[in-house]
């Protein structure tokens, strides 16, 4: 099954747009990318309790950002762990992403930036500490391809695994917000846009509940 031909087998309420960013847009969207990691270094965070260090790299940009670590856990704030300095503001770029297809009519608050080497991995999870559940989850993939699963919003049920490209844009919202999803595997060398290889996952989210 490629991620080609899976959207009538996705859960309800997830969205699969492949080919979402062309080639031109992919690179100025990378070129706002690097200099958000130049002012926000990315670092590896750790999970909570055990501290164990996570297999991918990451940052945030906008005003607030997701972090977590073996002390304080999962976690928004609004400066980065390392450096202490607030988050760069989120760019144009990004805005219009949120505004293309969130559907939601506030804007988007933190953009986790996750990179991800050839062994690097991410487990079933969901994305539940922000406290506005109504705004969706908005993702976009730059660099090598990823085999990715989403499911529904328990623990151990079905789940559908499909493959992201370079370019291509998952939405999780109304009743699979809370969806459970993660990345298995990363299919190296199947795009040049990163000189050295890799993945680039960005999520847009809305964290806060609007006055």
């Amino acid at each position: 099954m490629t991620a080609r031909t899976i959207q009538n087998d996705l859960p309800e309420g997830v969205r699969f747009l492949p080919d979402y960013l062309d080639g031109v847009a992919q690179e100025k969207l990378l070129t706002d990318i690097r200099e958000m990691v130049r002012v926000a270094p990315l670092y590896t965070p750790a999970m909570p309790r055990t501290g164990k260090k996570m297999s991918v790299t990451m940052t945030n940009c906008g005003t607030l950002g997701w972090v977590t670590d073996k002390e304080r856990g999962y976690r928004y704030q609004t400066t980065h762990p390392v450096t202490g300095k607030p988050w760069p503001e989120m760019p144009a770029s990004l805005e219009r992403i949120w505004a293309e297809l969130a559907g939601y009519p506030h804007p988007a608050e933190a953009c986790l930036i996750n990179f991800y080497d050839a062994e690097a991995k991410m487990g079933l999870h969901q994305d539940r500490d922000e406290s506005d559940f109504d705004a969706p989850v908005v993702s976009i993939s730059l660099g090598d391809s990823c085999l990715f699963r989403v499911g529904g919003t328990g623990r151990g049920g079905k789940t559908v695994s499909f493959r992201l490209n370079s370019g291509d844009a998952v939405v999780l919202s109304g009743s699979s917000r809370l969806a459970y999803h993660g990345v298995d595997k990363i299919y190296t060398d199947t795009s040049t846009l990163l000189k050295n290889g890799g993945r680039i996952n960005l999520t847009l989210r809305r964290v806060t509940k609007p006055a």
